[in-house]
């Protein structure tokens, strides 16, 4: 696989979902079309909890857009994606990350996904996530 520009723009990655149940693949196959082409944003505070969350998201993800606000980001998360301590302290100091993340659907699948996110002007972080696979 050729290594992407750090300033090209994130690009989908066309993959089959490997050891997921049917009925969940039917669920996406149709829509992995659109979905690519869907916003999902989020905006998290200093304390990693969600303030604002795009209705896409929310629809992503399988919960509310009130079940999410006042959340941490955090219970959205795979275990073992990340250190997320380790990674926010980075994403302070730099104020600028892009990467993979895995987040939990409600029901348990695993999502993958690219992010890139930034400190905003008034000190939130606001994320731009593309869809990649569900895993």
């Amino acid at each position: 696989m050729e290594k992407r520009k750090t300033h090209a723009p994130p690009r989908l990655i066309a993959h089959e979902p490997h050891n997921v149940p049917e009925r969940m693949l039917s669920l996406f196959r149709d829509e992995r079309t659109e979905r690519a082409r869907t916003a999902y944003t989020t905006v998290v505070d200093k304390d990693r909890m969600y303030v604002d969350v795009s209705e896409s998201f929310c629809d992503l993800v399988g919960y509310k857009r009130e079940e999410l606000i006042g959340t941490r980001y955090d219970h959205l998360t795979a275990l073992n994606t990340s250190d997320i301590p380790a990674t926010y302290k980075v994403f302070n100091k730099v104020g600028y990350l892009n990467g993979l993340w895995v987040l939990v659907h409600r029901t348990g699948y695993r999502i993958l996904i690219r992010y890139e996110a930034r400190v905003r002007e008034d000190s939130f972080i606001e994320s731009n996530i593309e869809y990649l696979q569900t895993i």
